[in-house]
């Protein structure tokens, strides 16, 4: 089956509106490989048809999981090392005062909040005086990030001391598998959040890590969701972009000390 120009608009359209997240023509591949099951699955002969369906009130679990599919959540424990190497020198050259506060603000499956929590009770102690917030805009996905379980195949850039310490290894049925072990899970917390929408009341943060998102977004949706974070980050407190983002040249009160890394002034 065809996905139209018109539709894949229309999606485009859709899909801004509910997540801030930019569409553009070159993503018609994505859109098509991503929703073909759900048309066989929900019995739609066509593209068309089944985004009439997303707007039908009664479709709330349909629309959740066409977002889900088509936000993209390809992410792997310590992605982009340089920043984790950072935030261990940081933490161990200038202890924090008081009580800790992350925030991964695209958790995705979670590889990022749990290489965090990790590097935290590495340098701080599992039982130090921190907090870490994961956030995604899909539900199922922080479902898979709360159970922190992962096929083994994914810990590739894991310590291998962190495995040990941090993490049980499954047998039997669970082989090939592992779980982050009970202590860290309870140091974590989850919430539903869409960064294009006004933010809940949470923090203020010492470190936000808002990494592989702001490329999804254009370049007017990006600065109002950097906008958004820094009024949750506290004053001299640090934003970490991937380092294919860059802030350079926004109207922003942040000061570059690293690359991806951003100290916030005011």
């Amino acid at each position: 089956m065809q996905l139209s120009d018109a539709t894949l608009s229309r999606f485009a359209v859709w899909m801004k509106a509910q997540t801030g997240v930019h569409f553009p023509p070159g993503k018609k591949t994505l859109v098509h490989q991503r929703l073909t099951r759900r048309l066989a699955a929900r019995n739609v002969a066509t593209f068309e048809a089944y985004f009439r369906l997303l707007q039908d009130p009664a479709e709330l679990d349909e629309r959740e999981t066409a977002i889900d599919l088509l936000t993209t959540h390809e992410t792997f424990f310590f992605r982009e090392p340089k920043h984790f190497h950072w935030l261990q020198k940081q933490l161990r050259e200038q202890p924090p005062v008081g009580t800790l506060r992350v925030w991964s603000g695209a958790s995705s499956t979670g590889e990022e909040v749990w290489s965090i929590a990790m590097l935290l009770a590495d340098v701080l102690g599992i039982d130090g005086d921190w907090t870490l917030m994961g956030s995604d805009i899909s539900q199922g996905v922080l479902a898979r990030a709360q159970k922190a379980h992962y096929a083994l195949l994914r810990c590739e850039g894991m310590p291998e001391a962190y495995m040990r310490r941090f993490c049980l290894k499954g047998v039997r049925q669970h082989a090939g598998t592992f779980l982050v072990n009970k202590t860290l899970r309870a140091k974590v917390n989850f919430q539903l959040i869409n960064l294009d929408k006004t933010l809940p009341s949470i923090g203020p943060f010492h470190i936000v890590f808002l990494r592989n998102v702001l490329i999804y977004f254009d370049a007017a949706t990006r600065l109002q969701v950097v906008e958004r974070v820094l009024g949750r980050l506290s004053v001299g407190g640090f934003l970490l972009v991937s380092h294919s983002e860059s802030l350079h040249g926004l109207p922003l009160p942040i000061q570059l000390v690293a690359p991806g890394i951003y100290r916030k002034l005011s």
